[in-house]
């Protein structure tokens, strides 16, 4: 009997390894498993680290380029600010020289017709550029102001007559510039 209690016993002890042993391997299975996954989500981490790195550098260059823009639309704007400037200081001397260059003209032309001679052509007869009608006009969105440009009239066409002094002209420009002598244009004062 001591024979079979210790038998049994024996049997006992490798029924309970035997189940030990498949709960044991059951575990090591989901330990493989878990450490499978573990290792799956290090190299995701990993990647999506990786991208957030990239993303922030993309945004780092976007920033500096916004930054660049900014920079040189302050830079424009400051360009254009004095261009305005400069094109209001050369539009101010062009009306003195022309208001010099005017009563000057006058005086000499009576001289020559008191002496028989004829009168010296006007300055639209001798140079389109001296033309000082608005040709153009500019805006600025930035100040808000309106300014007047000085342009290059264009040229008269094969069929105008010619002025006395053999210059090609048209009667309209002729008639505007001596109304303008008359009544000077808002933009001349």
């Amino acid at each position: 009997m001591a024979d079979e209690q210790e038998i049994m016993c024996k049997l006992e002890s490798i029924k309970e390894i035997r189940n030990k042993t498949l709960q044991m391997e059951k575990i090591k299975a989901r330990l493989k498993a878990e450490f499978e996954a573990l290792e799956s989500e290090e190299r995701h981490l990993k990647e999506y680290k990786q991208e957030m790195d990239l993303l922030l550098q993309e945004k780092m260059a976007h920033v500096e380029e916004l930054r660049l823009i900014h920079a040189d639309i302050n830079v424009m704007e400051n360009t254009i600010k004095q261009s305005e400037n400069d094109l209001n200081k050369l539009l101010e001397s062009t009306r003195r020289l022309h208001d010099e260059y005017k009563p000057l003209k006058e005086h000499v032309d009576a001289l020559r017709m008191t002496l028989g001679l004829q009168r010296l052509p006007d300055l639209c007869e001798e140079e389109e550029k001296l033309s000082l009608e608005p040709a153009c006009h500019v805006t600025s969105k930035f100040i808000g102001t309106h300014l007047y440009a000085l342009c290059v009239k264009p040229r008269v066409g094969p069929g105008t007559p010619k002025s006395r002094n053999g210059s090609r002209m048209n009667e309209e420009r002729e008639s505007t510039w001596s109304s303008a002598d008359l009544n000077p244009s808002p933009w001349l004062e």
